[in-house]
């Protein structure tokens, strides 16, 4: 049976290579292999780099998981949103074919040439998700397409991508990060997604119950803000500890602006919850 080690384990798998796991795992799983002094660590590090300079035996630390150099930085000094490609083997191939043969319905629709609305009503039936889900969050298309097909894999696919991405740049839980910035798109980019979606990513609502906690309050102040406004509804004790307990350490010691701002994130949140409300007791009238 699917025991919760194991399916730990196979999510590390389906996380580098999705299309090896062809079975459905928990979005929620128990978290293994960390390290509960990991926070403290990574506090104690900053400290004593700040008042000694920096140490031979420090180490970045997020939450609780010593972390090596990020694997995407050995080849690429940016985090770059990958661009959309096909599942199939065979894309030069299909790129020689006529027009006569991207329109047999046999066939699947390669994501390269989709670049129209009406090209993607046409073949809604013969497309398939790129093998690298993150060129989702860049293509309107895809996300319309993502919108219809409610797949709970695909879902799965961009959950596992984005949770990683989220831990291994996340610009205030690693030790001296340098790349603030191309993190803070990268919320910018996730958030864009969610309003187009009219929905929040799971690995976001993950990902902001976990690092609250450590946020300063300052560090890509505006993104988590708004982050915070698609933070599905949920029980009230799971909201309390998560959310609103570290928010409201942060907003009676900080600033007046920051304290407009979390209100008015606060409310974004609040008509989501009120849209999202309407829309399904809607869909239960009509059924």
């Amino acid at each position: 049976g699917m025991q919760s080690h194991l399916q730990a384990l196979l999510s590390l798998y389906k996380l580098f290579c999705p299309e090896q796991v062809t079975i459905t795992l928990p979005g929620k799983m128990k978290t293994y292999f960390k390290n509960s002094e990991g926070p403290w660590k990574a506090a104690i590090t900053a400290v004593r780099q700040r008042n000694q300079g920096p140490s031979p035996l420090s180490q970045a630390v997020f939450l609780g998981t010593s972390q090596p150099q990020s694997r995407k930085r050995k080849w690429n000094a940016q985090l770059v949103i990958p661009a959309s490609s096909t599942n199939t083997n065979h894309l030069e191939e299909d790129r020689e074919k006529s027009c006569f043969y991207l329109h047999n319905t046999n066939e699947s629709f390669p994501v390269e040439q989709l670049q129209t609305f009406p090209q993607l009503l046409q073949n809604i039936h013969r497309l398939e998700f790129p093998s690298q889900m993150g060129s989702v969050l860049t293509n309107p298309l895809l996300l319309h397409y993502m919108n219809c097909v409610k797949d709970e894999s695909i879902y799965l696919r961009l959950y596992y991508w984005m949770g990683q991405m989220l831990q291994e740049e996340c610009a205030w839980c690693v030790v001296d990060n340098p790349y603030e910035e191309e993190f803070k798109s990268f919320l910018e980019t996730a958030y864009k997604a969610e309003c187009f979606l009219q929905e929040g990513f799971s690995a976001c609502e993950e990902f902001l119950y976990k690092t609250l906690p450590l946020w300063d309050g300052f560090c890509c102040r505006s993104e988590v803000l708004r982050l915070v406004s698609w933070i599905p509804l949920s029980s009230f004790s799971d909201i309390k500890q998560y959310l609103f307990d570290p928010l409201a350490q942060l907003f009676f010691t900080s600033s007046i602006y920051f304290k407009c701002s979390v209100l008015e994130s606060l409310k974004e949140l609040l008509q989501n919850w009120l849209n999202c409300n309407v829309i399904q007791m809607d869909l239960e009238i009509s059924s």
